[in-house]
């Protein structure tokens, strides 16, 4: 079990005070909850696991939990270890991590498709035609870029149907993440295909092969000047790097023993969880691990149930695993889904999209764990105190990796984006 040992250094002012000029009107909102917050930036960056729950998990089901309302269902609340706080029966190992869970029940936007919703709450944006928003794991990859590094800034361990068409958006195919598509059910499906070179090509051969192909991509560069060229590049370089032994080892969660292996469980999102952990212990920003299957219109609480158990043994193994490592401190984890669903459960015992209230828990990386942020009404339909936004969420993860949320990048249509939006706040009580 670990427990909570937060608290940042009092160089808050002296920051802001030093940075308020350069930042300029455009920030000073940000700027101005981050002084009412009393939040210091930290001192080093820090890598994110985020536990995407694909499909809009019935998170009143999971963190807040209305018993005894008809909108409630048949679960029960059992406590955690934090007097007061509770959760769902079906997490019963992730309540003995409560001292480090940060739930924040009082999330909202207002996308209720699927598709926009994920894309939304990825990049802190509402779609929108002519802009390609970038993923927040590109946005933090692009900002911890190291030439040097041997494996990706982003990887996303993601069935097919859960990716985010936009990827790196504008910043371009260099941070793009690595996608391991849909994984099978044996540990194998989590190594990336094709990632050692065949067993006879000797060293000699591969280093000719490997001159020659840059030969021919940079004359192709010369002539086409365009961002597929780019992209072939770039592509081309990354698999290179993922060639080296020490980067492809990465991917060999083989390499682990049965009992870390079989603490996560069985299931690929549970490995993936393990493979997330080796690939943050080993220098990676950003990974993004799926557990599909949330859409619950009909036989909600049967599915809950059982997907809580994957999640429950799966993110509890993870947070046991990075303590044990002495990484909890330095990896942020983050875990949920586009939007909630609706209170009121309908005629197939199900719940429906609801972005009007839903929740997202947060551990590790800086956050004060122990702690229910916002709450919802009692019929679990509308947020009642501390509301948040998605872009209120990007901007907190930005503060807590020391990244400036106001930061500016150029986009496609020419002008600047802000990395996270001018209005949005950061959320004091999480940092």
């Amino acid at each position: 079990m670990g427990t909570s040992k937060r608290g940042w250094h009092p160089n808050r002012r002296q920051w802001i005070g030093g940075t308020a000029g350069v930042l300029g009107v455009a920030g000073s909102r940000w700027m101005q909850s981050l002084a009412a917050a009393d939040v210091s930036m930290p001192s080093r960056a820090r890598p994110v696991i985020l536990l995407w729950m694909n499909g809009g998990p019935a998170t009143i089901d999971l963190w807040d939990l209305k018993p005894g309302h008809q909108n409630g269902g048949p679960f029960q609340e059992i406590a955690t270890t934090v007097p007061g706080v509770k959760v769902s029966e079906h997490l019963p190992r992730m309540a003995q991590w409560g001292t480090e869970l940060a739930i924040v029940r009082s999330m909202s936007s207002g996308e209720g498709d699927h598709g926009r919703a994920r894309q939304y709450v990825h990049t802190g944006y509402t779609p929108q035609p002519a802009i390609r928003f970038p993923l927040l794991g590109s946005l933090v990859a692009k900002e911890f870029y190291s030439e040097l590094s041997e494996l990706p800034g982003f990887v996303s361990i993601t069935p097919e149907r859960a990716l985010v068409s936009t990827g790196s958006g504008f910043l371009g195919p260099k941070f793009a993440p690595l996608a391991i598509g849909q994984l099978g059910d044996e540990v194998s499906g989590l190594v990336v295909p094709n990632i050692e070179r065949h067993r006879d090509l000797l060293d000699r051969d591969q280093t000719q092969r490997l001159s020659l192909l840059q030969q021919l991509n940079q004359q192709f560069i010369n002539e086409y000047q365009s961002e597929v060229a780019s992209s072939m590049r770039t592509a081309t370089e990354q698999a290179v790097r993922l060639m080296e032994p020490a980067a492809a080892d990465t991917f060999r969660i083989d390499r682990e023993s049965v009992k870390t292996r079989e603490a996560y469980g069985p299931s690929t999102f549970g490995q993936g969880c393990l493979l997330a952990r080796r690939l943050v212990e080993r220098g990676v920003r950003f990974v993004e691990v799926s557990l599909d299957g949330w859409d619950t219109h009909s036989n909600n609480f049967e599915r809950v149930m059982s997907l809580s158990q994957v999640l429950d043994q799966a993110f509890s193994a993870l947070l046991s695993d990075l303590n044990d490592r002495g990484l909890l401190d330095s990896t942020l984890v983050i875990c949920q889904g586009e939007f909630g669903r609706t209170p009121r459960i309908n005629g197939n015992t199900g719940r429906d999209h609801w972005p009007g209230a839903w929740a997202t828990v947060l551990a590790g990386g800086g956050v004060r764990g122990g702690q229910v942020i916002g709450a919802t009404s009692e019929d679990g339909t509308t947020v009642e105190s501390e509301p948040t936004t998605v872009p209120d969420l990007i901007a907190t993860v930005c503060s807590l990796l020391g990244i400036d949320p106001m930061k500016q990048n150029n986009s496609n249509v020419g002008r600047p984006i802000r990395i996270a939006d001018p209005d949005a706040r950061v959320i004091g009580e999480l940092v």
